[in-house]
């Protein structure tokens, strides 16, 4: 038997949610010869905290299924503990990359991928608190049986287990590192009002994520194609593909990943950026790791809070981000992709201090793409009209700041992996629940 650690990290009610990810894990540990460590990383305000503390003490003792409910002050200790034991010349900086007072998808993710170390896990699987299960006959349809069947055992093997391979026979003795799948409901971006008020400035908006120099029709087809998932059609069979997993069939709220790559890179920890902790999946496919890609997708569906004005704001400052941190993603991926094979050492892991490296030269590329881009969010939001034309002012505003930030955001990261291996070490050895002086 051996430790996987299932996790949900959120910043809002879920206790639903809580439930049907407590009924994955039972369903894991009642199939598999695995512990599952159900690990739920909560960044939530008192109030709701504290129905989460009800809904986690609520559910049923399961054989096998170990859960940990973490607040961030509980967080906080866990990585000061982690921090201390690892001897790192810049503590406060890191302690608030794995936990910054804003949000940060990559960092959350940073943070289970340490305590999945402390606990002694060999894979991590993640989910979304604004994400629920499909059902079949009245059943839920659970990712992790697919994510268990082949996650860390070599293709050869996990090719006995899937419906298809088109993996190269040259990687079959390579473990599984990767499984996943993506959701189908509402898209993954809340970008919908801007399709319905003017479908062009859609385009303009959501090809603001694609190289400049790509043509207009291949934005289109990249527009057409994003943030929408498997579309709509509900689950009726499995299917499961053994191949180098395509990242645009993957979904963060619907994912696996195995230690042997998480633990040597973690996600960048960037602040107020949807798209932020999508890194690993190009990074294992442009390596060329075996991964599953199935079709048990999960649902997806948007909070209330979205709809408020602040929500509003806050969420077109993430999507604003996520565009400007093209500018070095871009950099990243096109040298990672011309790397290929040479990203892995001679035991066919990846090697860090390359990642590290092509994070520090994107911050040397010419700003110009970006500010071109800000030009164009300002006029595409000001011809919407009304908290759209809003959000533009704000954009004039503190456009210059973000593109500081986007620029220190890719500087942090690539601090955060020359001091990652330390961290991971470190966790190893620190207890969950010690006492933190």
């Amino acid at each position: 038997m051996h430790a996987i650690c299932l996790t949900l990290p959120t910043n809002r009610a879920c206790a639903a949610t809580i439930s049907a990810i407590a009924a994955e894990a039972a369903h894991a540990a009642g199939h598999f010869d695995v512990e599952v460590h159900l690990l739920i990383l909560d960044s939530s305000d008192p109030a709701t905290l504290s129905e989460h503390r009800q809904a986690v003490a609520a559910l049923p003792a399961t054989p096998h299924v170990v859960v940990h409910h973490l607040d961030e002050s509980e967080q906080r200790a866990f990585l000061r503990a982690v921090l201390a034991r690892a001897d790192v010349t810049k503590p406060d900086l890191l302690l608030d990359l794995m936990l910054p007072d804003r949000v940060s998808y990559g960092a959350c993710t940073n943070r289970a991928f340490l305590i999945a170390a402390a606990l002694g896990c060999r894979s991590m699987h993640r989910r979304d608190s604004d994400s629920t299960y499909q059902m079949l006959d009245g059943a839920p349809v659970f990712p992790i049986h697919h994510e268990l069947m082949s996650l860390g055992r070599p293709a050869r093997e996990a090719s006995a287990g899937v419906s298809e391979t088109t993996l190269d026979p040259a990687l079959a003795a390579d473990p599984v590192v990767l499984v996943g799948s993506s959701f189908i409901g509402e898209l993954s971006v809340d970008i919908g009002e801007i399709r319905s008020l003017d479908p062009e400035v859609y385009y303009d908006v959501v090809g603001l994520w694609a190289p400049p120099a790509w043509s207009t029709e291949r934005k289109r087809e990249l527009v057409d194609e994003s943030f929408t998932g498997a579309g709509t059609a509900p689950f009726v069979a499995d299917h499961s593909l053994l191949t180098v997993v395509d990242p645009m069939r993957v979904d963060m709220c619907n994912v696996a990943f195995d230690h042997a790559v998480y633990e040597r890179v973690p996600l960048p920890p960037a602040t107020d950026t949807i798209g932020s902790d999508y890194f690993l999946l190009h990074l294992i496919h442009d390596a060329g790791l075996p991964g599953v890609l199935h079709n048990r997708n999960i649902v997806n569906f948007y909070t209330a809070e979205r709809r408020t004005d602040p929500g509003f704001a806050a969420y077109q400052t993430r999507l604003t981000k996520f565009f400007l941190s093209m500018l070095y993603f871009e950099f990243i991926y096109d040298r990672m992709a011309a790397a290929g094979g040479t990203l892995l050492d001679d035991e066919r892991h990846v090697r860090p201090s390359v990642i590290a490296e092509l994070a520090r030269e994107s911050t040397r590329s010419d700003r110009t793409d970006n500010i071109d881009r800000l030009r164009s969010l300002d006029h595409s939001y000001r011809r919407l009209g009304g908290r759209y034309a809003g959000f533009a002012d704000t954009l004039a505003t503190r456009g210059p700041r973000l593109l500081d930030e986007v620029q220190e955001d890719i500087e942090d990261f690539a601090l955060l992996i020359e001091t990652w291996d330390s961290l991971v070490r470190a966790s190893r050895t620190t207890s969950l629940h010690e006492p933190h002086g």
